[in-house]
């Protein structure tokens, strides 16, 4: 997010993900979007990330390596995965569960044949890491 201060951020039709290595081609696509901050989220507790998902996406990182994110297909992730982060994903909503617990709507990088059509509901927890380690590390830009 740091960087998309200073490029602004291009849409996806325009340089799609592609998934696997390559050179950037930033100065050649026109940016639509730029940062002007960066917001932290408090860390441990569910009600700061449900708070800053009403003002728009929060990047989340997770650990994303285990069966339980990995082969996610359907439903909610509620079972422990760890909490060695090694991923960056997107929050972009969250529902009340029937249990009355609240799972987070979270965009992936890994394309639409991935997980539900390439998103991932993940439980949150009043206070701790979070499944998988969502709620250790979040923060979500300001725009201009």
């Amino acid at each position: 997010m740091d960087y998309s201060k200073t490029h602004p951020l291009a849409l996806e039709s325009a340089y799609a993900y592609t998934a696997k290595d390559g050179t950037c081609q930033d100065s050649t696509i026109e940016g639509v979007v730029g940062v002007s901050s960066v917001n932290k989220v408090w860390k441990y507790f569910s009600w700061p990330l449900l708070s800053a998902l009403e003002k728009g996406p929060v990047s989340v990182t997770v650990r994303a390596d285990q069966p339980a994110f990995r082969g996610f297909t359907s439903g909610v992730v509620n079972a422990d995965c760890g909490s060695q982060l090694n991923h960056a994903i997107t929050a972009v909503g969250y529902k009340v569960l029937e249990n009355g617990k609240i799972a987070l709507f979270v965009r992936n990088s890994w394309g639409p044949d991935w997980g539900d059509a390439g998103h991932i509901y993940i439980q949150t927890e009043s206070f701790g890491m979070g499944v998988c380690g969502i709620q250790q590390v979040s923060v979500y830009p300001t725009t201009n």
